[in-house]
């Protein structure tokens, strides 16, 4: 089969990585891509968001399946832009409806959701600027510190986690005035929860479903986890607190209750769901939903995933997902990212990248790079994810750091410390 992968980062290099292991694959298309798509797929130039021009490409190449990999996408809509065209309502989009990817696209419809399933997460309100008021009595009730979430999207950069109550009244009074531009018309004021994070990945067919193996990633760009929040430093996989017993809560008191409300509000869901846990002491609690597959946590999910990631997608596509067989490799398996000097802030591209032909024992995942007359050259703050199996979480970290150490371009820095929380 042909098969149209949507994005250009690190998990969609991943991606990309394990659909193209399945014998049913004829031809892999990622579109955009980047440096690394290109080593094992054929990219194409298209914007993931340019929905005519993604239908004309469809039909001319004669594609049987489109992977939706960033969240933008199904946020706008491309599961019913295909269900609801004649020529291609038969080629299968994995992803969430519309109103589906609301679970991502709107933090108060996704708190909606949750508490409307009993679904365990935070305490909560929504209010808009003629709700200030309201909003700063709210404020007053909580407990330091104060969570404040842009509603929409804002490209991972619309939580703020604030100590000072003066400060957070300060900052929630930008946000509904424009911080995050419309994405923040509407802030969800949470309260704090303490624990330790992880991410539950589940792929479901809108009925049946299978829990991916668990992720932990690392937002913060400095060591300790200090720092501005990042779009991921890293990740390792298994995580040693997500055991038998506190994945028996997640499935029932989360998992279930999703797929189910789901159902029961005859929302139409076929792809991922992205499950942002915290533990608070022993029972797990909902962050937030996302609706795809999270960076860089599916740079290890992928290594470790062993069943046919393809005939997974065919059961979601076509509603037979309870009948297909996941086997998860029990190795470790990490990943380290390198990032851009100065990201998250001001960082330059374009620098000149060596020492790739030279790691050995890790698989690269490229997030923003580029070729430029056969150069590999930096195009984003996040650069390139060296993911490692080991039988230990150390073992595969140390393969990880070593490689990091061999890959070469100007200003190059990442975290030594990925994976320090857990066992």
């Amino acid at each position: 089969m042909n098969i149209l992968l949507l994005g250009n980062g690190g998990r969609e290099n991943a991606l990309a990585w394990k659909i193209k292991q399945s014998d049913k694959v004829q031809e892999l298309y990622v579109a955009p891509g980047n440096a690394g798509t290109h080593e094992i797929a054929v990219n194409i130039d298209l914007l993931p968001t340019d929905f005519p021009e993604i239908k004309q490409f469809v039909l001319e190449n004669k594609i049987d399946m489109v992977v939706v990999g960033p969240e933008e996408p199904l946020v706008r809509g491309i599961y019913d832009f295909f269900v609801n065209d004649d020529d291609i309502k038969d080629i299968p989009v994995i992803g969430p409806s519309k109103i589906g990817a609301q679970l991502e696209g709107s933090k108060d419809f996704a708190k909606q959701f949750m508490m409307r399933h009993n679904i365990p997460t935070a305490k909560y309100k929504s209010f808009s600027l003629d709700e200030l008021d309201e909003a700063y009595l709210f404020l007053e009730e909580l407990e330091a510190p104060y969570v404040l979430k842009a509603d929409g999207l804002a490209a991972g950069k619309g939580v703020l986690i604030i100590s000072d109550i003066e400060e957070a009244k300060q900052e929630l009074k930008e946000m509904l005035s424009g911080m995050f531009g419309d994405a923040s018309k509407t802030v969800v004021i949470e309260e704090f929860l303490s624990g330790i994070e992880c991410s539950v990945f589940v792929l479901t067919d809108g009925d049946s479903y299978k829990i991916l193996p668990v992720a932990k990633d690392y937002k913060r760009i400095g060591e300790g986890d200090t720092g501005l929040n990042t779009g991921g430093m890293g990740a390792v996989s298994p995580v040693s607190f997500a055991d038998d017993v506190f994945m028996k809560k997640v499935e029932d008191r989360i998992v279930i209750p999703t797929i189910e409300g789901l159902k029961k509000d005859k929302i139409i869901y076929k792809g991922f769901i992205f499950l942002g846990l915290i533990e608070v002491k022993g029972e797990p609690m909902v962050i937030e939903y996302n609706v795809r597959m999270g960076d860089p946590e599916t740079e290890v999910v992928m290594l470790r995933i062993k069943s046919d990631f393809v005939s997974l997608l065919e059961g979601v596509a076509i509603g037979t997902l309870e009948s297909k067989l996941l086997e998860i490799d029990s190795r470790y398996a990490v990943t380290v990212m390198l990032v851009s000097g100065g990201y998250p802030g001001d960082y330059e591209k374009n620098k000149e990248m060596s020492g790739l032909d030279k790691v050995k024992d890790s698989i690269l995942f490229h997030a923003g790079t580029k070729l430029d007359n056969n150069k590999v050259l930096t195009n984003g703050g996040r650069v390139i994810a060296i993911s490692s199996y080991g039988e230990t979480k150390n073992e595969a970290l140390s393969l990880s750091f070593k490689n990091a150490d061999v890959i070469s371009y100007d200003k190059k820095y990442y975290r030594k410390d990925i994976g320090f929380d857990l066992k």
